[in-house]
């Protein structure tokens, strides 16, 4: 599982696309006792080299991490300023935040699949960590905390995280992010569409059948309702996306697929200059002004105002 987004970037937070949105539910979280006893690898190098171009422009789950922890600490110093306490979550180790492509094309990875078919894998330790801090200092905030903190509507009255935002975002420009999401969409089927990866899916699906599995393309896979709806994977399931995987390397599919996606997000970017233009400048200011607010922490409080963790990318 990702990390979390934020209000933070909102202004430029677009879906990941693909088929990201459509994968089978992810199965419970395990507890402490039972976390242990499952392994939940590392990101593979497969979804590690993955990239296409929109990733410019949008927030990878590692950058929106570096928001999320600037926001912690002007939020943090606004409350302090109330006389109240907000507790700084510490931050997840880098190599646990998962690529921003990492199920674009279903499931790429041997072991994810091994592991957990085509459901969306428990998060790694610090990440699962990183959520359930963020979790339990909403559960405990005192009714007053809770005003401080995110403000009241009845009042039409700002809180400290809205405070935070402004000021992260305060040097960018107001721009329509519904554009980008119909973009991602758009660029995304028109993909599916494309010869080459019409052929690609041919000889894939060609693949799974002679494994008897019949799906058209790898996203009639991953929605298979019998995973859809199934709240931990079978031995089916879990042969079925090992044998996908397997299928995606024979056939060439994810790089095939990549480059189509990468010529066709290209265009788009070449007809919408100006507006993608205007994403990188606002991404870039968001992420130098949490880089600043980061600094600073580190600076003056030896890295202890971010969790003692130092800023990832």
């Amino acid at each position: 599982m990702s990390v979390r987004l934020t209000s933070a970037v909102l202004a430029l937070v677009i879906a990941a696309g693909g088929c990201s949105a459509v994968t089978a539910k992810s199965p419970t979280q395990p507890d402490e006792t039972t976390a242990s006893a499952v392994h939940v690898p590392l990101p593979g190098e497969e979804a590690q080299q993955l990239v296409v171009p929109f990733d410019a422009y949008n927030f990878s789950p590692a950058e929106i991490v570096t928001i999320e922890a600037a926001e912690d600490l002007l939020i943090r110093d606004c409350m302090r300023g109330q006389g109240m306490e907000w507790n700084v979550v510490p931050l997840p180790d880098g190599e646990d935040i998962e690529p921003q492509n990492r199920r674009r094309y279903g499931v790429i990875e041997p072991q994810i699949g091994r592991l957990f078919g085509y459901h969306t894998p428990f998060d790694r330790p610090s990440v699962a960590q990183y959520n359930a801090a963020r979790d339990d200092r909403m559960k405990q905030l005192s009714p007053a905390a809770r005003r401080a903190a995110y403000g009241d509507p009845a009042e039409d009255a700002d809180g400290c995280s809205q405070k935070a935002r402004q000021t992260l975002s305060k040097d960018t420009q107001n721009i329509d992010a519904s554009l980008f999401n119909s973009l991602i969409s758009q660029t995304f089927d028109e993909s599916r569409r494309d010869g080459d990866v019409g052929v690609a899916f041919r000889a894939w699906s060609a693949c799974m059948r002679e494994k008897g599995f019949h799906y058209p393309d790898p996203l009639a896979a991953v929605t298979d309702e019998r995973w859809m709806s199934a709240g931990s994977p079978s031995r089916h399931e879990i042969t079925a996306a090992q044998t996908d995987v397997w299928c995606k390397e024979k056939t060439d599919l994810v790089s095939i697929w990549a480059a189509a996606e990468k010529r066709i997000q290209q265009d788009a970017i070449r007809a919408n200059a100006a507006y993608f233009r205007t994403l990188e400048i606002n991404k870039d200011q968001q992420l130098e002004a949490s880089r600043r607010v980061l600094a600073r922490a580190t600076r003056f409080e030896g890295g202890a105002g971010i969790g003692g963790q130092h800023e990832r990318e």
